[in-house]
């Protein structure tokens, strides 16, 4: 008789082999994508041996877009088509983005959605486009280290994330043709990479304060149990509003006023060149205001060099900073470590409410907490480390690298979510961080399921009706701690049909919410005694809908064949600099000395050739340019070579350079 072959649900069926499934930090300033391999959890590194990606992107006219160190490297000279930052615009609404405005040298315009786009060269796209563009990196860096295809991944999220900026995550990574296995809190994966499940049971604060987003979470190890009690945050809170605080410091010392940034008189705050009014002009204003592009590269040049003030004070007390003015004269001075930590001190205390209402919600006090971990990058700033060591009474853990830690923790849990390890060996219980429930009479938010709720979560409340007769009801979904409808995020709207004409107050209607492992909601509402039920899976108005990621997908199917060839081209012409350059240094250096006048026109006539294709648009072309210019600079490197040796051997003799004679034996 046959026999079948059962393997557990998410295991390979080969009792031997691994499924690889990634662990990915979409980070606000950087991302990392890590795996398991050889049961260690690492950092997957680039060809240069580089483990962050920096999480910008720059838009090509006709070609495949530019990520990571490529694009943060001129994102000063082209700050309308370089996107950094852009995990701050997930999920984020029209009015979201203008109260962000002043932080933002882009131009935004409105499209039919509630979606605000970002203009450049390559046309309207959405945040979600932008960050797909970086999975989409990670993705391909990690198939190249691993030598496999790999589409299934977990993907961290700040814990205070709401339901909106989640699911523009997961659009993020379908656009980017990963599949999402877990959507999980950045506080819990720093957690599983520093071993807290294998340390003392008891309680444990992970404090990640990124580029971007700030999050605390209270976490309890019990009987292997690894149980998130509260989180607390803020998601527009981070390293890049220090690096605003730094630039508008640089601003006011190099007396550089709105006639500078801005386009008027007189010193002002740092700011979008096109949001100087009231913020409304942010939409398609920017590039008829006169002078508005040098702006943005100005702004963008100042947060350049506040970040790199800033990351150098880490280590130092003082460093020299200087700023170019509009009138093309150059302000020096210095930054003290000092001064930084008076620039800043102001948002690091803005971090230590949440840490107090963690332990509040939980019902703790600072000294029952055995550990404190530190994640993200502003953490190795020794002010913020004071802070937190003063705010917990205890010297936080920093023995990872901040910038790693979540992509470390990733990679574990999707290790086990891909079945290479017992599922017992791994419990996490996370938490909503934000109330969800609905709307009632007057105005108010009726809340179902409290924020810190363990999930995943199923919760139940019944209503009625408010008028006789009443056959239809709208459901109103929400999210937020605030008791009027005003005051809380509105995530979606349906509604229920079919009630029967009852008097008021006699109808039962039971409304349901689910929230599921990733955080994210279904709502449905049933009256009891027809059965009559609606539901909806909740996708806010500020993601992107199915039709879009529809479009998004036939998109990157029908232009693949497209964006290989661009891809392909830019990596040509990228050789063809480097050739150009290297060749140009060497002529300049020993052309006259070592090559004929005739041999020296014939590299130079090759070098002109290679810079006519570099900026052609066929990769062919530009290769046999490159191969021509390498065989007939054969000769010329070989002389250089011997020159090189013959210099280091001047003075010496053969004999110093020769191994000494084996002694004979006796």
């Amino acid at each position: 008789m046959a026999l079948l072959h059962i393997s557990e649900p998410g295991r390979t069926p080969a009792p031997h082999a691994r499924r690889y499934v990634l662990g990915i930090d979409l980070g606000t300033t950087n991302s990392l994508v890590a795996c398991v391999r050889s049961g260690v959890a690492e950092t997957l590194p680039d060809d240069n041996g580089r483990h962050l990606l920096p999480s910008v992107v720059r838009y090509l006219r006709g070609a495949a877009p530019v990520v990571g160190y490529e694009a943060i490297a001129v994102a000063h000279e082209d700050p309308l088509n370089t996107i950094a930052s852009v995990k701050r615009l997930m999920g984020r609404g029209v009015e979201d983005v203008k109260r962000l405005g002043r932080t933002l040298p882009y131009e935004f315009t409105q499209a039919d959605s509630a979606m605000p786009r970002i203009r450049t060269v390559a046309g309207e796209l959405s945040p979600v486009e932008v960050s797909a563009e970086i999975l989409k990196e990670l993705k391909r860096r990690a198939q190249a280290t691993l030598g496999a295809e790999v589409r299934d991944a977990v993907i961290t999220v700040p814990a205070y994330f709401d339901d909106a900026q989640r699911q523009a995550t997961k659009d993020a990574a379908r656009v980017a043709g990963l599949n999402v296995l877990r959507l999980l809190n950045e506080p819990t994966a720093a957690a599983l990479a520093y071993g807290l499940d294998r340390r003392a049971e008891g309680v444990y604060v992970v404090y990640d304060l990124g580029g971007g987003t700030f999050d605390v979470s209270l976490l309890r190890l019990n009987r292997g149990v690894f149980e998130v009690l509260a989180t607390a945050g803020d998601s527009a809170l981070g390293g890049d509003d220090m690096d605003h605080a730094v630039a508008e410091w640089l601003m006011r010392a190099a007396g550089i006023g709105d006639d500078d940034v801005q386009g008027g008189t007189g010193v002002g705050r740092l700011q979008h060149p096109a949001s100087r009014d009231t913020g409304t002009s942010l939409y398609g204003a920017g590039d008829r205001m006169s002078g508005a592009t040098a702006d943005r590269k100005r702004l963008r040049r100042l947060l350049r060099d506040a970040r790199a003030a800033r990351e150098a004070l880490t280590q130092n007390s003082r460093t020299p900073v200087q700023v170019a003015r509009a009138d093309g004269s150059v302000w020096e001075g210095a930054l003290t470590r000092a001064q930084l930590q008076a620039l800043v001190e102001p948002l690091i205390d803005r971090t230590l409410p949440p840490c107090r209402r963690v332990l509040r919600d939980a019902g703790l006090r600072a000294d029952e907490v055995l550990g404190v971990v530190l994640v993200g990058g502003a953490t190795r700033m020794p002010r913020v480390r004071e802070k937190v060591a003063e705010f917990f009474g205890r010297a936080p853990l920093a023995d990872i690298d901040p910038d790693r830690v979540v992509a470390v923790g990733a990679a574990i849990q999707a290790d086990a979510i891909g079945g290479n390890r017992r599922d017992d060996d791994l419990l996490l219980l996370d938490v909503i961080p934000l109330a969800l429930g609905i709307e009632i009479m007057g105005g108010m938010v009726e809340k179902i399921v409290p924020r810190n709720t363990t999930i995943p979560v199923a919760r139940a409340q019944d209503f009625t009706t408010y008028k006789d007769g009443q056959t239809a009801l709208l459901v109103h979904v929400l999210q937020g701690e605030r008791e009027l409808i005003a005051d809380c995020r509105s995530l979606a709207r349906f509604e229920l049909r079919g009630i029967p004409p009852m008097a008021a107050g006699a109808a039962r209607i039971r409304v349901t919410f689910q929230v599921d492992a990733d955080g994210l909601l279904s709502v449905s509402a049933r009256e009891q005694t027809t059965g009559a039920e609606s539901h909806v899976a909740v996708k806010p108005s500020y993601g992107l809908t199915d039709a879009e990621i529809e479009r998004m997908l036939r998109d990157s199917i029908a232009h693949a064949r497209e964006d290989e060839a661009a891809r392909t081209l830019r990596e040509q012409q990228v050789e063809a600099d480097r050739m150009i350059e290297a060749v140009t240094a060497a002529l300049a250096a020993d052309g006259a000395r070592l090559l004929s006048a005739d041999e020296r026109a014939a590299i130079e006539a090759r070098v002109a050739e290679l810079k006519v294709a570099r900026d052609g648009d066929e990769a062919r072309a530009i290769k046999r340019a490159v191969e021509a210019l390498d065989g007939a600079t054969g000769g010329f490197a070989a002389r250089r070579m011997d020159d090189a040796v013959r210099a280091a051997l001047a003075g010496h003799r053969l004999e110093e350079f020769s191994p000494s004679p084996e002694p004979k034996p006796r």
